[in-house]
């Protein structure tokens, strides 16, 4: 598969596109950034790096690192941690109170606002120093020693974060938060400023296509674990739009409204898409077009 001109083809039908998605302004940070800018990486099993555009500059991963959260506790905790979050799609809003209300404080899933905060939770018990060790863990799977986060943007959350912090203590008051709301919140907010470039990102991811195992051959899941979280993702990882994404592209992948996208095709490759305009659904709208021409020229996809 020439990859290196399938992404130039990509590069050059997206560049003729008319970039009609807003940035989003709901952390002001991340209001900040040229909507302009786009990048598209691809690293595949074998290790061999494909990238084009902007995509060596980094940006907010923000909830792309759900997915990642989710890794380092299902690999602590096992199947333990589904006795607090649910695998089912939410049919919601990211950020929506109202299924908690009926489900007891259960969110659906760990990548809704309310599931990662649980998993933020979790971590936050497992951990000796939850940042620090959350960044290392990162740092180790990406094999990139200088991913850092974004203060200003982790304040520019805390700042703005009502909605979170509301669904927080809606959990706590249903007993399934354990630590204290800040403290968790506190997490959750450096959790979301990380920042990488797409190349950083298609490493992170490269477990998940290697059946637990990272480019430097640590073993950070089991490949049963690894199968459970894909097909999460493939149900959940795009918030009310993943039945459209899986549809379209038919990728395992977790979006955030930094305009990140990570998906990946399992034994095959990692690819990544940075673009901040946003569709209505919360989703970086080039970065969705991008990765549907990937799956339709390249005939890959998990279906």
């Amino acid at each position: 598969m020439n990859y290196t001109a399938i992404l130039q083809e990509i590069y050059q039908q997206i560049s003729r596109l008319p970039v009609t998605g807003t940035v989003a302004a709901t952390i002001p940070e991340l209001a900040k950034v040229d909507p302009g800018k786009f990048g598209i990486h691809l690293t595949t099993i074998d290790g061999e790096d494909y990238g084009i555009g902007d995509s060596e500059e980094k940006f907010s991963i923000q909830s792309v690192s759900k997915a990642l959260t989710v890794a380092m506790a299902f690999a602590s905790l096992g199947e333990r941690m589904w006795e607090r979050v649910g695998v089912e799609p939410s049919g919601n809003p990211f950020n929506s109170l109202v299924q908690l209300e009926y489900e007891k404080g259960i969110p659906r899933n760990p990548f809704i606002n309310a599931g990662a905060i649980v998993i933020a939770d979790m971590l936050v018990s497992q951990l000796k120093n939850p940042k620090q060790d959350f960044l290392e863990f990162v740092r180790t799977i990406s094999g990139s020693p200088n991913i850092n986060y974004n203060s200003k943007v982790a304040e520019s959350e805390k700042q703005t974060g009502f909605r979170n912090a509301a669904l927080a203590n809606f959990i706590k008051s249903f007993g399934n938060i354990e630590n204290d709301v800040e403290e968790v919140l506190d997490f959750y907010f450096f959790q979301c400023a990380i920042e990488m470039t797409c190349k950083e990102l298609a490493h992170s991811f490269f477990f998940f296509a290697n059946e637990g195992m990272t480019r430097s051959g640590r073993q950070i899941l089991t490949q049963s674990q690894v199968k459970r979280l894909n097909a999460l993702m493939q149900m959940c990882g795009f918030y009310d739009e993943s039945g459209e994404f899986t549809y379209k592209v038919g990728l395992p992948g977790k979006s955030g409204i930094g305009g990140g996208i990570a998906a990946l095709y399992p034994k095959n490759f990692t690819v990544t898409t940075w673009s901040p305009g946003l569709n209505e659904k919360g989703n970086s709208e080039l970065g969705m077009n991008a990765l549907e021409l990937l799956t339709t020229k390249t005939g890959m996809s998990i279906f």
